[in-house]
């Protein structure tokens, strides 16, 4: 319970770091922040639309008010209103978030599927045709931009064998079995270049622990391969696997920006995008945060699996 306590207490920390950094980047950047987002063209903004752009994002008042005022409606889930449509921001991340995590969510079961029994197969088999087919594919996979896999899919499998749509979204309540297959190429297109990861991390991890005394030992015992590989080998293989699968997860948060305008999917990296183009402050600023809170509780989340796969992790 003490290490848990205070992996929340850090994960807190980090997390109020930066909602003060995320405060802090606009209003501590040369200019006037009000200015800038009003400023069409080179054009000087109208002095009386920067006052009132001031008094609605709070400008006007001290800074630390400001920061007292920021934490204060982060704390009750109040990230403010878009300057497009004055509507709430909370809104709009709340409609789109749930599609990036699903699409990131997809990612990454096809690469756990695909990329942890291929590199445990390609370990097993070190040095055979086996291992270098799938150590070569997996350079390919690495090698090629995710824009550039995505377009490919939508060349093959849209234009020209005409079995899925070349983009879109349907939510899942209208049509599941549409929403399925819109999901399928955004996701193969995330997924081709992280199963690459996860494979090569796996076979290197695999490799690694299976030279470790303990290893060593419960073969000089007689237990049966199986057992070692799966009760010692793949267990303790897992960790690092675990490390670079988060790391990857946690930069696709808002790393997907190429692929959702390729297939034209609607979700948080996107709307980012368009708060950017639209000089959208507040949506910019609570996007980010977003991001980056989600960021921090993924790296709790791999803690906690961390003490699953090993309780030594706990006294630690």
């Amino acid at each position: 319970m003490p290490w848990l306590l205070k992996r929340i207490g850090t994960a807190l920390i980090l997390i109020w770091i930066v909602a003060t950094i995320v405060f802090l980047a606009i209003r501590l950047v040369p200019g006037d922040p009000a200015e800038l987002l009003l400023s069409q063209g080179g054009v000087a903004p109208d002095p009386a639309a920067v006052a009132e752009l001031h008094e609605q994002l709070g400008l006007d008042r001290p800074f630390i008010v400001q920061y007292g005022d920021n934490l204060r409606r982060l704390a009750q889930g109040d990230l403010g209103r878009s300057l497009q449509d004055d509507s709430p921001v909370v809104t709009e991340i709340a409609r789109r978030l749930p599609r990036t995590l699903e699409l990131i969510a997809a990612a990454a079961l096809f690469a756990i599927v695909t990329g942890i029994p291929a590199g445990m197969l390609a370990a097993l088999r070190r040095g055979g045709w086996l291992d270098w087919l799938a150590l070569a594919n997996s350079s390919l996979a690495l090698s090629v931009p995710v824009f550039v896999t995505g377009t490919l899919l939508v060349l093959v499998f849209a234009q020209w064998l005409h079995w899925v749509p070349a983009g879109g979204y349907v939510p899942l309540a209208r049509d599941p079995i549409a929403h399925l297959t819109l999901l399928t190429m955004p996701a193969l297109a995330i997924g081709l270049g992280l199963s690459a990861t996860v494979f090569r991390m796996t076979r290197a991890a695999v490799l690694d622990v299976a030279q470790r005394d303990y290893v060593r030992t419960a073969r000089a015992k007689g237990v049966h391969p199986t057992r070692i590989l799966a009760r010692h080998v793949l267990r303790n293989a897992l960790m690092p696997v675990v490390t670079v699968l988060a790391l990857h997860l946690g930069s696709l948060l808002g790393g997907t920006v190429l692929v959702e305008y390729v297939f034209n999917y609607p979700g948080l990296s996107g709307l980012l995008v368009e708060a950017v183009n639209a000089r959208d402050y507040p949506t910019v600023q609570a996007v980010v945060l977003v991001i980056s809170v989600l960021f921090v509780a993924l790296n709790l989340a791999v803690d906690l699996l961390y003490a699953a796969l090993d309780p030594r992790v706990r006294h630690a």
